[in-house]
């Protein structure tokens, strides 16, 4: 086989293999849980979504990994809630001057606004088990 061969075929399964999603490589670690599900279920979860009614492991094929899990309970008994964080970058300004010292002598420069920006994290969706099944679920507006 000459290079250019070999090349393409290494180009070619990069493509493959890169071109996989998050939820596509989540359903295959949790194969045997996804091909239990409803085709209603299946559906969703390959969208990213959920449902009440739906066990964990899809909420987990659907959304990932949870950033933080709760554990509670209620009339019903235990819950459990996942919690999914999101980030932005939030803008902070305020007033700057670069003052200096040259020649043994000190100058102030003229005040300017001057900014960063810092990571703000919110709560960007939640999903509520009861029996390891979705009881609730709702998501929140990304910034």
């Amino acid at each position: 086989m000459n290079i250019k061969a070999v090349m393409m075929c290494l180009l070619a399964g990069l493509v493959v293999t890169g071109c996989a999603t998050t939820v596509e490589k989540r359903r295959e670690e949790k194969e045997a849980a996804y091909s239990e599900l409803s085709p209603e279920f299946r559906a969703l979860v390959d969208q990213g979504r959920i449902k009440v009614g739906m066990p964990k492991d899809a909420v987990y094929i659907a959304w990932g990994k949870p950033s933080q899990i709760i554990q509670g309970e209620s009339s019903g008994g235990p819950i459990e809630t996942w919690l999914y964080y999101g980030t932005h970058l939030r803008e902070y300004q305020y007033w700057r001057s670069d003052d200096y010292w040259y020649r043994g002598r000190y100058f102030m420069a003229a005040p300017y606004l001057d900014y960063d920006y810092y990571p703000q994290y919110y709560v960007r969706g939640e999903a509520t088990f009861e029996n390891g099944i979705v009881k609730s679920w709702k998501t929140m507006p990304r910034y």
